[in-house]
């Protein structure tokens, strides 16, 4: 036997950037913050920048670069939620990363006949349901838009639809300050008490300034409540290189940093060491379609550099991966979402949204691409975890028991062991004859039919109490068509 030793681990890491780039990305984004500013027009809004030493002229507001590193400074760089129960289930710090679908896309991919239509309150049920089975989503998102519910109360119908049937974390964004109030009051309600909530919270709230650089007055209403009521906040800017962001990678980073960064000074002036999330969905302009490409190799990139400038400032971070620009679960969706979730984890992305739902541009919710996306993200994260060196898995006692021309399949320790390989759902391996004889079910078949069964899936129900507590506040909200809550 050799000297003991503890176990070793060596994580996969990816970098994009180097310690002088970020460097110069940040200096640059202090830079434009300091000369360029931000539009903002919300009168409350303003004065929070003023007197925490922002420049305000007019409707832009200047901030010199002490007042950023100021709100860095009071900005913590952990943030846990936790799901209904309490459970404290996504720690965002350092290179930690977890997965979560994406949210308001407008149409909704029947996976039983590839069918669209637009997204309902009823799909919202089934993907939110869909989201709480699936093993490799730690948390969700609100998914679709609610075609059928009346546009001004959408956003708090599927709210309640998805903390109804989803017992993980929620990311939401909403309509307008009020609707924040009432989807933060279901919250409490759900979790059991502000006390509850504050240890771990269940919402994230997100937000986006507009690319470039201009904050409407309902996103800063959301963004004060949120800081005051101690919802923890994303503040993820949209640039598009080449048409909102300019014409290079480095400039489309600097203005992505900025805008983000400029949403932390107000969180922070509003609530110093209030939670905040940083992060920006940058990519390209494909400027043979015009699109806002979501599958390009470009977005991984530059939502890579954006996670380690996160890790640069001490924040933890909202990133993108898993979507895709095909329009339906064929091999580009495959491998779109395969190199963008991998990227994501490798570089250690934190809250990492759009895996598995958006579609198309974003505009259409699959199931189907749900199920796949799980697959995928299953053996991500097992290529994650890295491999094991320890005197157990060094096995040098047991290569000498079996010897030369020996086997290890009836061993104890295979036995034991063998489970820690990842063993896919979707993925077929068995030899041609033996999937003749099973039916020779293709890929697509398989995914339908594991579709169809898991979205029979019965999330754990809310207590009587609660529900009557939801239904009371709903009743604020004016009449609704007839919904399953429970």
């Amino acid at each position: 036997m050799g000297i003991t030793q503890g176990a070793l681990f060596n994580q996969p890491r990816l970098t994009i950037l180097n310690d002088d780039q970020m460097e110069r990305i940040h200096s640059a984004s202090l830079e434009v913050l300091e000369r360029v500013g931000v539009k903002m027009t919300h009168k409350k809004g303003l004065e929070l920048m003023e007197s925490v030493g922002c420049r305000v002229v007019g409707d832009r507001v200047h901030m010199p670069s002490w007042v950023v590193e100021n709100a860095l400074g009071m900005a913590p760089g952990r943030l846990v939620l936790g799901n209904r129960q309490g459970e404290r289930t996504v720690v965002l710090e350092g290179r930690n990363s977890y997965f979560g679908p994406s949210l308001d896309c407008i149409d909704y991919l029947n996976p039983a006949d590839n069918g669209r239509t637009r997204f309902t309150s009823e799909h919202c049920r089934l993907t939110a349901s869909l989201a709480d089975k699936l093993p490799n989503f730690d948390w969700v998102m609100t998914i679709g838009m609610a075609a059928d519910q009346p546009a001004e109360i959408a956003d708090k119908v599927i709210a309640r639809q998805t903390m109804t049937y989803c017992e993980k974390p929620f990311v939401f964004c909403c309509n307008d300050g009020p609707s924040e109030k009432a989807i933060y009051e279901m919250a409490l309600a759900i979790c059991g008490g502000k006390e509850n909530f504050d240890k771990a919270p269940t919402i994230v709230q997100y937000s986006e300034p507009i690319s470039p650089l201009v904050y409407y007055d309902p996103a800063v209403d959301k963004i004060i409540f949120s800081a005051e009521n101690g919802v923890p906040l994303i503040n993820f800017p949209a640039p598009q290189m080449c048409a909102t962001a300019p014409a290079s990678f480095a400039g489309t980073l600097v203005q992505s940093s900025a805008e983000s960064l400029s949403g932390l000074v107000l969180v922070q002036a509003a609530n110093p060491g209030a939670a905040f999330v940083y992060g920006a969905f940058a990519t390209v302009m494909d400027m043979k379609t015009t699109i806002f490409s979501y599958g390009a190799v470009e977005l991984s990139m530059m939502c890579g550099a954006l996670a380690q400038m996160a890790q640069y400032y001490g924040l933890p971070f909202f990133g993108t991966a898993g979507a895709t620009d095909a329009k339906f679960n064929d091999v580009q969706a495959g491998v779109e979402a395969t190199f963008q979730c991998l990227a994501s984890a490798a570089i250690g992305a934190g809250l990492v949204h759009d895996c598995s739902s958006w579609m198309d541009h974003g505009s259409v919710v699959s199931p189907a691409f749900m199920v796949l996306v799980n697959e995928i993200l299953g053996m991500v994260k097992q290529f994650m975890r890295g491999i094991e060196v320890s005197d157990d898995t060094l096995c040098v006692d047991l290569i000498e028991k079996i010897g030369p021309g020996g086997n290890y399949l009836l061993e104890p320790h295979t036995m034991q062991n063998f489970r820690q390989v990842h063993y896919p759902e979707l993925f077929d391996r068995t030899m041609m004859e033996s999937w003749k004889s099973a039916g020779g079910k293709t890929f697509d078949d398989r995914l339908r039919e594991k579709t169809l069964a898991d979205l029979e899936h019965v999330p754990a129900p809310l207590p009587d109490d609660v529900i009557k507590e939801l239904d009371e506040m709903q009743k604020g909200w004016g009449d609704l068509p007839p919904l399953k809550w429970s």
